[in-house]
């Protein structure tokens, strides 16, 4: 059987496992990690396989998935060479800032079936793919083949939106996708609210109606950002009022600040050791 092969176990090898099942997808996957403890939860909440060393888990690699933060990445692929496993021709990578070009440099000592090298994918999924909705972002080098790229899609359609990203723009719409940016709003602005008044809870639901059915309304309704905020913000209105506040204090900088520090750290990781 073809097997889909996570090498770490961490909080987006869950979320992806744990999509993949919500989907109805049985397919063998395989998870290699030295944290017993992430590698039993797996197994309970998905049914995952538990790889018993990292050259047996590789080798059974139909697509493997290296799923560990950027700064353990070529450790793993050095751990791969050490150990003498056979590569996989199609691999994909879940790093943040490891550029396709640092990938393909990378030599494991061993020769992918048939003699090839192995092709890489760079691939940035949401957590928010546990419940089926989580966009992921694709990159392909280019000489994954027409077969390889349709089976990375295929599986990462399972657990929502993809959509494909020039390698140049990779880093920008990495930070810019996170959904920690809607957390971070309704935290604040649900805060900003029990500030001015209003309970816990009622600040909590204003808050993320205001952003969850604002959002769906911009993407049902084919009126342009302008448009709605203009229908939004009457001269004269609260909602004016808070905006032009919000604006003055600096909303937009700091917004353009944060961006531009997570593509710092995308640089900054492609550097990693």
């Amino acid at each position: 059987m073809k097997t889909t092969v996570f090498l770490g176990g961490g909080r987006i090898t869950g979320a992806l496992c744990a999509g993949v099942r919500l989907a109805g997808d049985r397919r063998s996957i395989v998870v290699y990690d030295r944290n017993p403890r992430k590698l039993r939860a797996l197994r309970r909440e998905s049914g995952v396989e538990i790889a018993r060393d990292l050259k047996s888990a590789v080798e059974r690699a139909e697509m493997l998935i290296v799923a560990v933060r950027p700064g353990s990445v070529m450790e793993l692929l050095e751990g791969i060479a050490e150990c003498g496993a056979k590569l996989q021709a199609l691999c994909v990578s879940l790093a943040a800032g490891i550029p396709l070009a640092r990938l393909r440099q990378t030599r494991t000592g061993v020769s992918a079936p048939h003699g090839s090298e192995p092709h890489w994918v760079r691939a940035m999924p949401s957590p928010v793919c546990r419940i089926g909705k989580g966009l992921t972002a694709l990159c392909f080098d280019r000489a994954v083949s027409k077969s390889g790229r349709e089976r990375v899609r295929e599986l990462f359609s399972l657990v929502g939106p993809i959509v494909e990203i020039p390698e140049q723009q990779y880093d920008a719409f990495t930070a810019t996708y996170s959904s920690s940016h809607g957390y971070h709003a309704l935290a604040a602005l649900a805060g900003a609210a029990e500030e001015a008044g209003l309970d816990r809870k009622h600040a909590l639901t204003a808050a993320a109606h205001a952003l969850a059915d604002g959002i769906a309304y911009w993407r049902e309704s084919g009126m342009s950002l302008d448009e709605l905020l203009e229908e939004a913000a009457t001269p004269g209105g609260i909602a004016a009022a808070t905006m032009a506040a919000m604006d003055r204090a600096g909303y937009a900088r700091a917004v353009k600040r944060g961006i531009q520090a997570g593509v710092r750290q995308a640089g900054k990781n492609s550097r990693l050791r």
